[in-house]
């Protein structure tokens, strides 16, 4: 389940024209075209997939048959390095074509102060 969640989570943060394959999409300049971040695996089936699975692992628990004998500190181990390579990658791969797949609001623009919440005392 973690191996496919962390499947899920790359779908989640990778663009849907792979600018490696396809040639630069994103603007690199100011005067190029603004082209907002499309994503390869919408927010809705990332997390739909994500409950998805959490459901069927935690059903899986409650029968016998589905109880494997796994040596856990290596299971985690190697999710862990899987992770760490994968999410390197990933990152190497958003600082080399300038994209951030989250966004931190609404921008906010420093004025002569107030706007019309000081007009309106006045």
């Amino acid at each position: 389940m973690g191996i496919y969640s962390l499947n899920l989570l790359l779908g989640f943060l990778t663009p849907q024209i792979d600018p490696d394959m396809e040639g630069p999409t994103l603007p690199s300049k100011g005067n190029e075209e603004f082209r907002p971040f499309v994503r390869r695996l919408p927010e809705f089936k990332f997390w739909y997939n994500c409950m998805k699975a959490i459901l069927i692992g935690t059903t899986m628990t409650l029968f016998p048959i589905f109880d494997i004998p796994v040596f856990w500190p290596i299971l985690l181990l190697y999710w862990l390095v899987l992770l760490f390579i994968t999410m390197r990658r990933q990152i190497r791969h958003m600082i080399k074509y300038r994209y951030i797949p989250f966004s931190t609001g609404k921008k906010r623009y420093k004025g002569s102060g107030g706007g019309a919440a000081k007009r309106s005392a006045k």
